[in-house]
Formats: C-alpha cells, structure tokens, sequence
C-alpha cells in the first residue's frame, strides 16, 4: 500500500479486524455517505450551469440592446434636423402655376432631399410617425393643446406641431399634437341679463 492511499483522510478503515457484517456495513455506509457528496455536487453543478446560463443571456441582451441602441444620442439630433427640414419645406409660399420655375426647382430638391434623408433613416431603424387622424397615444404623443369640435372623435390628433420618432421601436421624441375634445355643452335655457 502507498502511503498516498494509507494517509487519505476518506479511505476506509482497514477491514482485515472487522467481521464479514461489519465489512458489509462499513462499506454501505461509505456508499452512501459517497451518494449524498454525490448528490450534493451534482445540485451545486446544476445551479452553477443555470447561473452561467442566466449571465450569458443576461450578456447576449445587453450587447443587442448596445448594438441597436448606442446611436439613441445621435439620432435623436439626426431627427431634429429632419425636422427642420421638414419645416422649411412646409414654410416655402403654396404652389402656383404662375411661380418663377426656381422656387419651384427648390421645392422639387428640397422634397427629394427630405425623402432620400428619411429613407436614410429609415434603413437605419430611425421611424417617423404622422399622428394626425390617429387616438391619442400618451405613449408616442404629448398633448400640446385641446381643440373643441363637432367633426372629429375626441381624443382624435387634429394637428402634429412634430412627428413622433423611434429608433428600433424605442420612442426618441414624441409628436407635439393638438388634440380634438367634444364642444362645451351650452347652457340650457335663454340668457339672463
């Protein structure tokens, strides 16, 4: 016997003093005190694996919510300037069939401008949404104003101050709307005075 082996604190007692009984349950009782180490690894492995599975989806999340989100700054300013430049088309006079042909050359490039610009943003996950016509979503628009009306539902987006913009889904601005309310009830009954 190596004394590697006679030194190990877990070996077994010598069974050359022992009765074949003896034997027999000495060598159960180590059995199972081997079967619940066992056991016990095999639970401190199991939740182990389950940890490292929660880190790496943890992980793999964070670096797509970094990867399509990273550019919100960014974009966020991207949308400011395609909304000036929304403004400045909506700005230039009304056409007419009389105008001078460069005013409306400047509107034909600055139309195509703005469409090649949105369409850059667009392949870049940056959405604009018209809210007009639409319910109002506290979501995707902040309510600048209250217009009483007969014609439209209240709650109804009569007019857009500015689009509502997202990145990826993401809201980056929302829409400055004015919202439609019913009319004010009139008094019942004539006027005093």
């Amino acid at each position: 016997m190596s004394e590697q082996s006679a030194a190990a604190p877990d070996a077994a007692p010598p069974t050359e003093d022992l009765t074949p009984e003896q034997a027999l349950q000495a060598a159960n009782e180590r059995v199972a005190t081997l079967e619940a180490e066992l056991a016990e690894m095999k639970e401190r492995w199991m939740r182990a694996e389950a940890e490292n599975a929660n880190v790496r989806t943890r992980a793999r999340k964070d670096i797509d919510d970094a990867r399509q989100y990273a550019v919100q700054k960014f974009a966020t300013d991207v949308v400011e300037t395609a909304e000036n430049l929304k403004r400045g088309i909506d700005s230039l006079p009304p056409a007419a069939a009389d105008q001078p042909a460069i005013v409306s050359k400047i509107r034909e490039g600055l139309d195509s401008m703005e469409r090649s610009f949105v369409g850059t943003l667009e392949r870049n996950g940056i959405k604009r949404n018209d809210p007009v016509g639409q319910m109002f979503d506290p979501n995707l628009h902040q309510a600048m104003q209250e217009q009483e009306t007969e014609t439209h539902a209240p709650g109804t987006v009569l007019q857009a101050w500015s689009q509502a913009w997202t990145l990826n889904g993401r809201l980056l601005r929302p829409a400055m709307v004015v919202v439609a309310k019913a009319p004010a009830a009139e008094l019942a009954g004539p006027a005093k005075g």
